[in-house]
């Protein structure tokens, strides 16, 4: 038993037998003369803050930004939610409108709202757009110091509620660094930052807030930060959208899983971020008021991200796409989502995350294609996909949950996803024959005459679903007779996987919007000028180190377009079946975030049901929920 399915276990069992507490307010070291019925407590995933009175989020010095800091006290341009939003996915938050280029994409233009101020009664102006560029662009050490240096020519505020950003070369997704998708780059007060003379050693302390809320108080030691609705909230982009629920937001280190648990179950805790699916199982089964983003089983919130086998391509015996076709045809992805998510998983056999309106833009569409989508093997010719894979993940679980499982095929595509490839080890041995491997008993070796050896590197106990889901895909690469070994690379998975010290590893590659069908968020980044060399530092995201001229072309193509281009998708769609042909990751899975929400206080969660928002803590878009949210009648 792993010490983490201890901790639940023992959570399961100790809030059976303990009395639910009827505390006015939580039991998380946080004040408690703030009524409960007006307060929130949400989980802030990073933990406890080291350097608790740090709040300028525009430059890095070990404060958080999951405090509440962008959730509830920022603003910027736009958001787009990723899912189906309160009016649409679409925001024009601090912009009255959608930016407006010109026809090179050498010129973006902002309308900017007016009657929104600061917390101090500053209003907000075109002058804080400004300053947000010009500070960060002199200082070049600051968070977003670089995106804006490399594109911005000038910046320039014509009147109040006026700013048109010169380009220095052709881009027609400039606005999406001013577009919250986790986060983006938030607009900082001007009058507050004209009086620091080094805005790196500026704390930000107390935080000037754009947002409707402002900072109440905080622990010292960064186990917890309050935030209190505004008096002037109708002055905040928000208000627009009403009056938010909650008069006061806590965001806490809640500690590890069981404690997370037991808080929940005690009532102390509102939001949980992310608990491992035995956790939610236990929630569920032991509080009838707790809700996840599905009624039922599988519970879990699937972000807009897609855990894959990301491959190093660099790496010469996996440079060859038949070598990492054979490894993904070796794969029962029926039995990595039970080994990893207890089959509460939503799969993906393309390389775009199964969620927000991707099944309607790219998995729905593609389902034909992929049906007859054919690969030769050398020896044989085969038609991989099988079409029924979600619903089989569904039959196996109906005999032990029963009518948790639901039976209409719409729902179980929406919840365990589409197809994926069918398991077939011999057609995965003909296409090793052909790049020149041979089998010496049941070992394979590769074309030189070594053993062939790929190792798969996990984050450990840092992220367990994702390891559990390597260490069943080694178990079946050793099976089919792949010398596979796990990787534990506990703490240190984000330098190596820059580094490219690696031969695989379970991690994402591939991010999306979620609510918009455009793929440049990620894809931008994997064009080939990006690329490192062995040996150096790979820029976000294209970790695979893969390129490919039609890849970049279909990069460069998009980048000629609009936004919302419907063009977009029919390129998105070449992108998925060039991903599908070549292979350089191995899609897996959604990642389905266990947000466990307690309806004690409060009701008006977003859920499947009700998809307004993403109900994620850490997540920007997550301020829409207050809107929403009502104390428990």
């Amino acid at each position: 038993m792993t010490r983490l399915r201890a901790w639940l276990l023992a959570a399961a069992l100790l809030a059976a037998t303990m009395p639910l507490s009827s505390a006015p307010a939580a039991a998380q070291g946080i004040p408690q003369n703030i009524p409960r019925n007006e307060l929130l407590i949400l989980e802030n995933p990073e933990g406890t803050i080291k350097n608790a009175g740090w709040f300028n989020i525009w430059a890095i010095n070990a404060g958080s930004q999951s405090n509440g800091l962008q959730q509830a006290a920022l603003d910027t341009l736009w958001y787009i939610d990723p899912e189906k939003g309160l009016d649409g996915p679409w925001y024009n938050s601090l912009a009255t409108d959608k930016p407006v280029y010109n026809a090179d994409f050498t010129e973006m233009q902002v309308k900017l709202r007016r009657g929104l101020f600061w917390s101090d009664g500053v209003e907000f102006s075109s002058a804080d757009v400004k300053a947000t560029v010009d500070i960060q662009v002199k200082n070049a050490n600051m968070r977003f110091s670089a995106v804006l240096a490399n594109n911005v020519a000038s910046v320039e505020a014509p009147d109040a509620e006026t700013v048109i950003f010169k380009l220095k070369k052709p881009n027609s997704r400039f606005h999406t660094n001013f577009t919250v998708r986790w986060g983006a780059i938030w607009i900082l007060p001007k009058h507050v930052f004209d009086k620091v003379e080094d805005p790196l050693k500026f704390d930000f302390n107390k935080p000037v807030t754009l947002g409707a809320y402002t900072l109440q108080s905080f622990d010292p030691d960064g186990k917890w930060y309050i935030w209190q609705l505004r008096e002037d909230w109708q002055r905040t982009s928000l208000g627009s959208l009403g009056k938010p629920g909650p008069k006061y937001l806590a965001y806490v280190d809640p500690g590890p899983p069981d404690k997370r648990v037991i808080a929940q179950l005690n009532h102390e805790l509102d939001v949980i971020h992310d608990i491992a699916p035995e956790g939610m199982f236990t929630l569920a089964k032991q509080d009838k008021g707790t809700r996840a983003w599905f009624k039922g089983f599988p519970y879990g919130h699937p972000d807009p991200t897609l855990p894959a086998v990301i491959f190093n391509t660099q790496n010469e015996n996996l440079k060859n796409r038949d070598v990492r076709w054979a490894l993904a045809l070796m794969i029962d992805v029926k039995a990595v989502s039970m080994a990893a998510y207890r089959g509460a998983a939503t799969i993906s056999a393309i390389a775009v995350p199964p969620t927000g309106i991707h099944p309607e833009a790219y998995h729905k569409p593609m389902e034909a294609w992929l049906k007859d989508f054919e690969i030769d093997t050398g020896t044989s010719k085969i038609k991989p996909y099988d079409p029924t894979v979600g619903k089989q993940i569904a039959d196996m679980l109906r005999p032990s949950m029963g009518d948790q499982i639901p039976a209409d095929p719409t729902v179980i595509g929406k919840s365990f996803g589409l197809g994926w490839w069918k398991t077939n080890v011999a057609a995965a041995g003909e296409l090793l024959t052909r790049a020149g491997f041979r089998k010496q008993g049941n070992q394979w070796l590769t074309p030189d005459g070594k053993p062939f050896v790929v190792r798969l590197m996990v984050e450990g106990d840092l992220r367990p679903v994702m390891t559990r889901a390597g260490t069943m895909i080694v178990q079946q690469w050793k099976q089919a007779g792949i010398d596979a070994r796990i990787d534990v690379a506990q703490g240190t998975l984000l330098t190596r996987r820059a580094a490219g010290d690696f031969d695989s590893f379970i991690g994402w590659s591939v991010e999306t919007w979620g609510g918009h069908q455009d793929l440049s968020y990620f894809m931008d980044s994997w064009h080939s000028q990006f690329v490192a060399q062995p040996g150096q530092p790979q820029p976000l995201r294209n970790w695979q180190r893969w390129t490919h001229p039609e890849l970049d072309k279909i990069i460069e193509d998009i980048r000629r377009i609009g936004f919302d281009d419907p063009k977009g998708v029919e390129l998105g769609r070449d992108y998925v079946k060039l991903m599908t042909r070549e292979m350089p990751i191995i899609p897996l899975m959604a990642y389905n975030v266990f947000t466990a929400m307690d309806q004690t206080y409060w009701t008006g969660y977003p859920t499947s049901d009700d998809p307004y928002a993403n109900p994620v803590t850490n997540w920007g878009n997550s301020r829409y929920m207050f809107v929403r949210l009502k104390p428990t009648k």
